[in-house]
């Protein structure tokens, strides 16, 4: 009897290690490939960007020398006037120029307000570098102090998805320059969302990249618009919502409540293009 019980005790042991050690195994491989779960950059050569975008009514958008950090209506060169600047930081999937329904649905809000430019990453498009929530947000100063530089219009911000997480951070950073704030399926912190999809680990511990939209917002005071989509997989409704509600300025929230994170509707006849206009600029004439 007692030789069995010491059996039957080795067994559990045995197994007990086995689990701990895939436990542990799972750990290691979350903590060292976590970059290639969050971000997936769609990559391309300069020259066959370039092309592309004389294709598709993109224009280049850079520095005063020279350097490429994104890309901007081609419409924009016309002689039509645009009061007002948009920057948009995408979502962590595909390059700046994917994002066409951004350009063609605020350039339909009548009397032309918005100037559309799309911020590219480093790591991402043509730009060289690695993807971070440092690198993203080092570059990101760059584009709009170069925004800044050029002339006086006002400059907003729009985060869709990750690049919520780069557009609170800029505002909060710039909360005096930053002239309002749109946010399209945002979360949180990226830790909020990574426990909510591996509640068995300790993601906030291995997580390098954090994302803190809330704490980033305390230092921003300007309108903020949010676009939640009620049915969303990979950032849930809710989470969007909590970030709403912790938000003590002006603000926002729009629904789409059947569409999921990649199911959004963008269509340029959208109202919500005129609407969030209106928000936006209500206070600015």
């Amino acid at each position: 009897m007692k030789e069995n019980s010491h059996s039957g005790w080795y067994v559990v042991f045995r197994l007990v290690r086995i689990v701990v050690l895939i436990y542990v195994g799972l750990l290691l491989l979350l903590a060292g490939c976590q970059r290639r779960m969050i971000y997936f950059p769609a990559k391309a050569s300069e020259s066959a960007l370039r092309e592309r975008a004389a294709e598709t009514a993109w224009a280049p958008w850079e520095d005063t020398n020279g350097q490429l950090l994104g890309w901007k209506d081609l419409s924009t060169s016309a002689t039509v006037h645009r009061p007002n600047r948009l920057v948009v930081f995408h979502g962590n999937a595909g390059f700046a120029q994917h994002r066409t329904y951004y350009r063609n649905g605020f350039g339909s809000v009548a009397g032309a307000p918005w100037e559309v430019y799309v911020f590219e990453y480093p790591g991402y498009g043509a730009r060289p570098g690695s993807p971070g929530e440092q690198a993203f947000a080092a570059a990101g100063r760059q584009a709009l102090e170069a925004l800044w530089q050029a002339d006086q219009r006002p400059v907003f911000l729009l985060g869709e998805s990750l690049g919520s997480g780069v557009a609170c951070r800029l505002a909060g950073e710039f909360p005096d320059r930053v002239a309002g704030l749109v946010l399209t399926t945002p979360f949180t912190s990226l830790a909020h969302v990574a426990a909510r999809h591996y509640p068995i680990f300790p993601v906030r511990l291995l997580l390098r990249d954090h994302y803190d939209n809330v704490a980033a917002l305390t230092g921003y005071r300007g309108p903020l618009a949010i676009l939640l989509a009620g049915q969303d997989e990979i950032i849930p409704a809710d989470i969007g919502r909590r970030l709403f509600d912790a938000y003590d300025g002006p603000k926002r929230l729009w629904v789409q409540e059947a569409a999921t994170h990649n199911t959004l509707d963008y269509s340029p006849d959208l109202r919500w293009w005129e609407d969030v206009t209106e928000f936006l600029l209500v206070d600015k004439g």
